[in-house]
This record gives structure tokens, sequence and C-alpha cells, in this order.
């Protein structure tokens, strides 16, 4: 059971957390092939199909295990690859990259979490862990989160350990005051108690539990968590 009493602090998990991922991947795709249409029209025939990229990505990420932790690189690096099958000038990643990134950072919240952010974080210091690459100043949730915890800049990805112990050194605990708060059962809730954080899974799905050990609480939406805490 969880014990909110023990709680010092809160981490978060960001997508498919506080807003949902792939409707955003989607918009980024879409105005990533919008631009190669324009400046690399061969790549944008080639690979019309957002699928045919993505298997492109699950090559690269073959290719290029060093990468596994940085989905900035691998997506930069994927698009690089699919210039130069196409015969496209492969120099164009990094400026089509910035396209796809830029959008990716437009996500749109879940109705319960701007809600669930301002009353947490008066009253607990936040920390965002994320294996993706959202940019929370430019996603515009900055200002929430006391530190921010990525795979790519740490360069170890959920369910690891060592990336909650991090989230927990970055407000001065140990990982047992600490919460978090994630989607993904293995990568975020069994990690957590894996750590030896007190998890809660965001169970937005209505799935079934998959491990033997259970979380500490399992939440429907993010107002089961906020009415858990005076």
């Amino acid at each position: 059971m969880l014990d909110p009493l023990k709680i010092k602090a809160i981490s978060f998990d960001l997508d498919d957390t506080l807003w949902p991922i792939w409707p955003t991947i989607e918009r980024a795709e879409k105005a990533l092939h919008d631009w190669l249409t324009v400046h690399a029209p061969m790549t944008a025939a080639l690979f019309s199909n957002p699928a045919a990229l993505r298997d492109i990505r699950a090559q690269m990420s073959e290719a290029r295990p060093d990468l596994k932790h940085d989905m900035s690189a691998l997506r930069r690096e994927s698009i690089r690859l699919a210039l130069y099958r196409a015969g496209d000038p492969p120099m164009l990643a990094d400026a089509a990259f910035e396209v796809f990134f830029a959008e990716r950072q437009r996500v749109d919240l879940f109705d319960d979490a701007l809600p669930a952010l301002e009353f947490l974080s008066a009253r607990y210091p936040l920390v965002a862990v994320t294996n993706g690459n959202a940019d929370l100043q430019r996603v515009g949730l900055a200002h929430f989160f006391r530190a921010a915890i990525s795979a790519r800049e740490f360069g170890v990805a959920k369910p690891d350990p060592r990336i909650f112990h991090a989230a927990a050194g970055a407000v001065d605990l140990t990982p047992e005051f600490v919460l978090h708060v994630g989607d993904d059962a293995t990568l975020d809730a069994l990690g957590a108690l894996n750590a030896g954080m007190q998890a809660a899974w965001l169970n937005r799905g209505d799935s079934a539990w998959p491990h033997p050990n259970e979380p500490h609480v399992m939440l429907g939406h993010l107002a089961e968590l906020v009415d858990l805490f005076p």
C-alpha cells in the first residue's frame, strides 16, 4: 500500500503519462514529410509511408546500439540514412530533424495532467524521468519540475535502477522517499519498485498488471493521485 506520509518528492514519466505520445509523433512525422517534399523530394517519395521511416529507424537501432538511449540521435541518423538511400544530400538530416523535433514538442496534455501538476508541484519537488526526448522548456511545463532526468543525457534508460536513483539524487533524497508515477508497467512501475521507490502505475487503459510484484497504487487517472494527498 502507498504510504503518503513517507513521500517527500514525486517523479513523473512524460510520454503517455502527461500526454498521449502517438498523436504527437504522427504530427511530427507529417511535418517532417511535408518538409522533405520541398527540400528532399526523392526521400519524400521513397518514404511516403511513415511505416517506411520507422523501418529505417529499426534498422538504425540494430546498426547503432550506442544510440539506443538517445531518441534524438537515433531519429536524426535514421533521417540521414533515408536521405542517403533516396539519393538526396545526407547533410539535410540536421535541418530535417529540427522540423520533426519542433513539432514533437507540441503536445496535447491529458485533461487531468495540468491540475495534477499544479496541485502536486505546490506541495512536493517534482522530477521528470523519461526515456524519450521531450523538452520540458519547449513543451511549457518546466516550471513545475525541480529537475529532469532523460535517458539521452544520463546514458541509461528505465527500467535501470540507476536512472531512478539519479532522479532521487536530483532532489537530495534516497529512493524510498520518492513516489514514481508512470504509465508503463515494466519501465515505470516495476523499474521504480526495483529501485526502492514507491510506485504508482497510471493505467488509463484498464490493462491487467503483468508482474508478480504489484505497485503501491494503481491509478485510472491523475485525479486519483491528487486525491491521495491532503
